[in-house]
């Protein structure tokens, strides 16, 4: 878990409100993932059971509670969360409340699930978005950091999503700085079109150095966090801890980054976490240089 800022920085660190709740996020797999990738910012493994899984009860009380509080979207995260056996039936419960975005790795769907999914958002006024995670656009380059074979596998996951009628999110940490974002999409968009994916869809993520990353890589430098300056003048609503908060089974934290984090957890529910957050934590700073890292590209849009 990454450690807060130094004591003298902490009383420093600023403050962001709860402007409205818009989005609401699920760690609906705990921190239980088929794969066990080298750069994960919680360590998701086989084996991490710091978090459970959501029942299907557990999150149609939240659901709920986040419509009586204007809730207009809703993320479904882990871990893998398709190791959670009710998700389908949760994504298709979501699809009745709002758009869902679900993130997975992509290596165990399965098609009957996707019939099932593409049936329920066929009959929903809302959309169902998938967003896939890759590190590399070969086994050569993916493997080493997700896992051998997860290249294959992510990839017959992705040609399932689009036979199935999806346009997938395609999810890409940088973490080889010398390729520049460019170089990396025009891979993608390559590899992508000869997995039948015309128009493929890519969001480029920058590394958050906690978790596996530390080890990986390295760790966040001391003169890595926000400070008050730097949101002078600065659109907060590009933070997601200004529009959103994120189930888990231990309660309502500010963000899926920081999960891990004892003084993140604002309350047993949403109501509850309705509450201010001090960018206390050096994760903030990756979010403050690149903005919205947890949001949504728009259709056929690449970010990077």
């Amino acid at each position: 878990m990454e450690s807060k800022t130094s004591a003298d920085n902490i009383s420093q660190a600023p403050v962001v409100h709860l402007a409205h709740l818009d989005d609401v996020w699920f760690q609906v797999a705990g921190t239980l993932c088929n794969l066990e990738c080298k750069h994960c910012f919680i360590s998701c493994s086989p084996h991490n059971r710091s978090f459970g899984m959501l029942s299907l009860d557990k999150v149609r009380c939240r659901l709920d509670e986040s419509v009586r509080l204007g809730a207009r979207e809703y993320y479904f995260t882990g871990g893998e969360p398709f190791l959670n056996p009710q998700m389908t039936d949760i994504l298709i419960m979501a699809l009745d409340y709002g758009p869902v975005t679900v993130l997975t790795n992509g290596t165990v769907l399965k098609d009957d699930w996707l019939e099932r999914l593409a049936d329920a958002e066929a009959r929903s006024r809302y959309s169902l978005e998938f967003r896939v995670s890759l590190d590399g656009w070969s086994p050569e380059t993916n493997d080493p950091i997700r896992g051998p074979g997860t290249f294959a596998r992510a990839m017959r996951g992705v040609r399932k999503l689009v036979e199935a009628g999806f346009l997938p999110i395609v999810t890409v940490t940088q973490l080889d700085d010398t390729v520049t974002s460019d170089e990396l999409y025009e891979q993608f968009v390559e590899v992508l079109k000869q997995q039948g994916y015309s128009r493929p869809r890519i969001k480029i993520l920058p590394a958050l150095r906690l978790g596996a990353e530390i080890s990986r890589s390295r760790a966040y430098l001391a003169q890595e966090r926000v400070t008050s300056d730097m949101l002078a003048g600065y659109d907060v609503a590009k933070l997601i801890c200004n529009h959103s908060r994120i189930v888990t089974d231990k309660g309502v934290y500010v963000c899926p980054i920081l999960i891990e984090a004892e003084d993140a957890r604002l309350g047993d529910d949403l109501t509850q976490a309705h509450k201010p957050f001090a960018l206390r934590y050096q994760a903030c700073y990756t979010c403050w240089l690149y903005g919205a890292i947890c949001s949504n590209p728009s259709a056929g849009a690449v970010e990077a």
